[in-house]
């Protein structure tokens, strides 16, 4: 795996604040937290929000006899982006090592991350101190407009349009290049040719879509965030591929980002609303999407039928009644004959048992195809995450 790809995977997607509610569990409900595996293992990880609580034990798990290592960029010190650490269970072990990087802020000085690190769980906010923590760290100042490199991944930091201050980072790897650049209002012209200058040529562009265009044009104009619209226009300026809408709004509900996906797809062809679970996978040339199993996405065996139809590869229309019997809260693996185009939009219409919920025995769902690949019948396994219920009078896309 790591010969050839780098693998770029979402732990916390939601900006501002955590929420724990059913109209936003199938995007997820921590805030940010992302994963960058370079293709030697090397391990990076972007933003300390509370999804890294979950990737924490995970590691664990995965790595219950081996020593970890990973780079941590912190784009900024609000709480959104921090309030993981102290739950980050490696940090608890005298055999992992980490090291962390971040900009000294004009309020703290030096050690800036040293500092915020150790208030945040001082007397009376939290019941032990970062003593505790026996895992060996070091902190490291960066600056906008710095450049180092680590195990051959070279990184560019960019100032980025937001209150207090704001890094914007550039990762590029063996296997192709993803930037990252959260927490960015519109609007300062020295800052928009920044975020440009950091985003040429992206495989992966993971930027903020906080916003409507219209909340930022009237009640949120001024608060440091961006919207799809942003994001989508320097996606098409400087040459990115894949656009990723990120730091969800904590008032957006599922059907919202889903929506907001909707508009940028419009414009953009190729653009992924960020969820906890997703992993895009970087390499020949390629970025492949599919989703892990999280605490919101736990796949689990079924076995129904149901109806799907769409576009083939070749743009003609189709309609094919399969068995599902793998399906998540976000979305489900398919066997289809026909051969979908990827991220086309699929309508499926699920037979369920009769009930008060379903009078006429069926769910009907749209979903984006996301991944595909032979299946040893010579059909095609195809993953598809839901989006919102379909109206079954209207085809797929």
């Amino acid at each position: 795996m790591f010969e050839k790809e780098t693998i770029v995977g979402f732990w916390g997607v939601r900006g501002s604040t955590s929420t724990v509610e059913r109209a936003n569990a199938r995007y997820g409900g921590n805030t940010p937290c992302v994963e960058l595996i370079s293709p030697d293992g090397t391990r990076f990880i972007l933003d300390c929000g509370t999804g890294l609580r979950t990737l924490g034990n995970r590691w664990l798990v995965a790595n219950a006899d081996k020593a970890l290592e990973a780079h941590i960029f912190v784009t900024h010190y609000h709480w959104d982006h921090i309030q993981g650490i102290p739950f980050f269970a490696p940090l608890y072990s005298p055999k992992h090592n980490f090291h962390f990087y971040s900009f000294p802020s004009p309020f703290l000085g030096k050690e800036s991350l040293r500092q915020v690190l150790e208030a945040q769980m001082a007397k009376p906010y939290f019941p032990v101190d970062m003593s505790v923590m026996s895992a060996p760290r070091d902190f490291h100042e960066v600056n906008g407009g710095d450049r180092l490199e680590i195990k051959g991944v070279r990184i560019t930091a960019r100032w980025l349009n937001h209150p207090q201050g704001c890094l914007g980072f550039r990762f590029e790897t063996s296997a192709g290049t993803v930037v990252y650049a959260t927490d960015n209002e519109p609007g300062n012209p020295e800052l928009d040719r920044s975020i440009r200058e950091l985003a040429a040529g992206a495989d992966v562009f993971i930027n903020d879509a906080q916003y409507t265009p219209a909340q930022l044009e009237t009640s949120r104009k001024g608060w440091g965030h961006s919207t799809w619209l942003e994001g989508v226009k320097i996606a098409q300026e400087v040459g990115v591929k894949h656009l990723v809408l990120f730091h969800h709004d904590p008032d957006s509900s599922d059907l919202t980002v889903d929506a907001l996906q909707r508009d940028a797809r419009q414009k953009f062809a190729s653009v992924w609303a960020a969820s906890e679970g997703m992993v895009m996978t970087l390499g020949e040339g390629r970025v492949n999407v599919l989703m892990r199993p999280t605490r919101t996405g736990q796949r689990r065996g079924v076995f129904f039928r149901a109806t799907v139809s769409g576009y083939s590869e070749d743009g003609r229309a189709f309609e094919e009644r399969i068995f599902v019997h793998d399906v998540s809260l976000q979305g489900a693996l398919l066997q289809l004959n026909h051969t979908p185009r990827l991220q086309s939009e699929l309508s499926i219409k699920m037979e369920m048992p009769v009930d008060e919920n379903h009078p006429d025995g069926r769910v009907n769902l749209k979903g984006y195809v996301v991944r595909r690949e032979p299946a040893p019948d010579k059909s095609n396994y195809v993953g598809v995450v839901f989006t919102e219920e379909n109206d079954p009078d209207l085809p797929a896309k």
